[in-house]
């Protein structure tokens, strides 16, 4: 390497390292100056040509982490010490020693702001060993792909008093990502209330409203899948550095991060990055924060720094108001009385509403058939003659929840309390009976009890039965309401 192009890069690395001035005490900047060591260690320049810088980085990551957060200071290093107009290109290794790919150029003017960036062109042949799974190899401008849906829209969605507060606050925040004291917006509710909807729509707003900014879904399942393929990859910083483009995170059923140890020191790490630059973060769970169990306390108490809105079963007037806004976009009319038919059918969540709808339909239309008050009921028993229930672990519990009168989470806890207890007991044996899972993953199920407390419940049960009037009539009115 030419020892004074060396020796130029040593004086912009000292005018940096000078310049980290945004913490408040020692303490912050230290940890500033470790994280600026740990990524300019590995970043070489390998030429400058008439004002033409050419860096070598490990990635493109590396590139995009520099133009996000050092860009400025980095000009104002370059114009110090090489002068106006200096030319930034990057050339970025491929995971194999055979050479460099083709650089991408960068163009930096004026006083320590730098022109217009351009999302630039990831390397031919990239070897697919970064996990950044929503980028495609050798296109012209790197897109990530926001995972919205188009019929997931403000314009969709119907507010009634379930929903009102939790609607309110979400095009609030549509309006002003990452700008409001609603940072994160936390949704949380039953099985199929509208919090994707509502989470999406917030996305599809901004998009709508601010297009430069990088908005994306997806569900914790899919974050965990990544952050595994990462870890095996030994490319958590990359993982990392990914996320931390996004102006809008949007995470569905977070609760499944629970018991995920290492997944969730890294999304704290991202969470926090995003949180502080201004970055918009909206997560749903089907529990408060408080109740996702195996959670970090510190991942929770973050939880609670913006705003948690619980959205409820929606009443008969909203569950109307859904009906007439699907079939109206079908060009479906119902009269009243159908419409009240149809909206005490679903009671439980608006996914079980559209479905009923859509095979409403569905029907009619391949019996070509007028839609009638009695054509709907004699649909919706069809669907439920055809319909075969199925029977699991996360079922078994709510029947016997909802018999005894507990919360699932206190099923689920340690508690040796008696009235806590039986229940949970009485969960074990009718998982053992009804379902093909092992001891062991029944014991996973509720609440992570060793198998060997699982086949003692089982055997407990079975016995006292036989001579316990009390436990006798229990095992019998669950095994009605499991059954039927």
């Amino acid at each position: 390497m030419n020892e004074n192009l060396m020796m130029i890069w040593q004086k912009c690395l000292q005018f940096m390292r000078d310049n980290l001035n945004a913490a408040e005490d020692n303490s912050d900047l230290k940890k500033l100056e470790k994280s600026f060591d740990l990524l300019f260690d590995k970043i070489q320049p390998i030429s400058l040509v008439d004002n033409n810088l050419t860096l070598m980085v490990p990635s493109d990551f590396y590139k995009e982490y520099i133009e996000d957060n050092y860009l400025s200071l980095l000009s104002a290093a370059l114009k110090k010490n090489i002068g106006k107009g200096v030319k930034l290109w990057y050339s970025v290794m491929e995971n194999k020693p055979s050479g460099l790919e083709k650089a991408v150029t960068m163009n930096m003017k004026g006083k320590s702001v730098p022109t217009p960036r351009v999302q630039e062109t990831m390397p031919q042949g990239f070897s697919g060993n970064i996990v950044n799974p929503f980028v495609v190899p050798g296109i012209k401008k790197v897109n990530i792909d926001s995972n919205l849906k188009a019929d997931f829209s403000f314009d969709n969605y119907v507010e009634g008093e379930s929903n009102k507060f939790a609607s309110t606050v979400a095009r609030s925040i549509a309006k002003r990502p990452g700008a409001t004291a609603f940072n994160p917006l936390f949704l949380y509710g039953g099985y199929g209330v509208g919090k994707t909807h509502l989470g999406q729509a917030v996305g599809l707003e901004v998009k709508s409203q601010f297009p430069d900014k990088v908005v994306l879904y997806l569900s914790s399942e899919k974050f965990i899948q990544q952050f595994i393929s990462a870890a095996k990859a030994h490319k958590q910083t990359e993982f990392a550095n990914f996320y931390q483009m996004v102006d809008v995170l949007i995470i569905d059923d977070i609760q499944f991060l629970s018991g995920k140890s290492a997944t969730q020191d890294s999304f704290f790490h991202i969470f926090d990055y995003l949180h502080q630059n201004g970055k918009q973060i909206i997560l749903t769970s089907d529990k408060a924060p408080v109740d996702i169990m195996d959670i970090q306390d510190r991942i929770v108490s973050r939880f609670k720094w913006g705003l948690s809105a619980e959205i409820k079963s929606p009443d008969l007037n909203t569950r109307k108001q859904i009906i007439q806004a699907k079939l109206s976009r079908d060009g479906i009319v119902l009269t009243d009385d159908m419409l009240d038919f149809l909206a005490a059918e679903a009671k439980t969540n608006v996914r079980e509403l559209i479905g009923i709808i859509n095979s409403v339909i569905a029907y009619s239309t391949i019996y070509k058939s007028d839609l009638s008050l009695e054509l709907l009921k004699e649909t919706i028993s069809k669907i439920a003659a055809n319909q075969k229930k199925v029977i699991n672990i996360p079922y078994i519990q709510d029947v016997v929840c909802d018999y005894f009168g507990i919360k699932k989470e206190q099923l689920l806890s340690k508690t040796r309390k008696r009235e806590i207890a039986l229940p949970r007991q009485l969960a074990m044996y009718f998982s053992k009976e009804y379902t093909n899972a092992t001891f062991s993953k029944i014991g996973e199920e509720m609440g992570g009890k060793d198998h060997s407390t699982v086949m003692y419940a089982c055997d407990t049960i079975k016995d006292v039965s036989k001579i316990d009037k009390e436990i006798k009539k229990y095992v019998k009115d669950l095994t009605e309401k499991i059954k039927n």
